[in-house]
């Protein structure tokens, strides 16, 4: 999966672990087509920089939450590229609070992202994906560990897991696979953001290899799903955190 003309879309990618992600892929061969939702010049300036090394980008602004913004992103990149083959649903937003304390904008806000986000363009790459492509969706190794707060956050979670089980099936008979990666701990904004330091030196001393993780460890994680060494691999969700579940 080398060849310059297979094309990954990545959504959320202007920075953290979506943009190492659309990095490694773009070190990989693969075009890419980098969504974002509001921050348009870091999303520019990871374009160019894959472009500045050899690569080709194209950034697509898009709300994965609208169905309507998702089928023009589509229409974009096939317009562009002639079609997809790869598809990173990384789109995501966390707001912790306990289950009884969480507001409308904590429930439907990460609803709204992380669940129907993912939903659509899974629907969409089920009809309109390459065959012989994948799907790669992230999920979170909150699922597993069922902390206090993270309750509508990991339930998100915990639904693009069952989607992916699903979808696996669904696409029998055109070489798709489907997998989902579970990200523990990692160095990202939306990590670190809110968290006291005592807090995070807790965390990072929750895995056995005693450290947070990068987002060139998850990066790594969806090239090899991307790459053809991945290609047995379906159904499953890996989790990339280090052993602390």
């Amino acid at each position: 999966m080398t060849d310059s003309k297979r094309v990954a879309l990545v959504t959320g990618a202007s920075r953290g672990i979506g943009a190492a992600i659309a990095r490694r892929l773009a070190r990989d061969g693969f075009t890419i087509v980098i969504n974002f939702a509001g921050r348009v010049s870091e999303a520019e300036k990871l374009a160019a920089s894959i472009e500045e090394a050899g690569g080709q980008a194209l950034t697509a602004q898009a709300d994965v939450s609208d169905p309507q913004a998702v089928a023009r992103m589509w229409d974009a990149a096939e317009a562009a590229f002639g079609g997809v083959d790869i598809l990173v649903n990384n789109a995501g937003i966390m707001r912790l609070a306990a289950v009884a304390a969480a507001d409308e904008a904590v429930v439907d806000g990460q609803i709204a992202i992380n669940l129907k986000g993912p939903i659509n363009m899974m629907r969409l790459a089920a009809q309109r994906l390459r065959n012989g492509g994948r799907i790669i969706n992230l999920s979170s190794s909150v699922v597993g560990l069922y902390q206090p707060t993270y309750g509508v956050y990991a339930a998100t979670k915990a639904g693009v897991e069952a989607l992916t089980h699903v979808l696996s099936k669904e696409l029998r008979g055109r070489n798709i696979t489907v997998n989902a990666i579970a990200p523990g701990p990692t160095t990202t904004a939306l990590f670190l953001e809110g968290k006291p330091q005592a807090s995070i030196d807790q965390l990072t001393k929750l895995a056995p290899l005693e450290r947070l993780g990068q987002p060139e460890d998850i990066a790594n994680t969806v090239a090899f799903l991307a790459g053809p060494e991945g290609g047995w691999i379906n159904g499953q969700v890996l989790r990339a955190n280090g052993g602390i579940v």
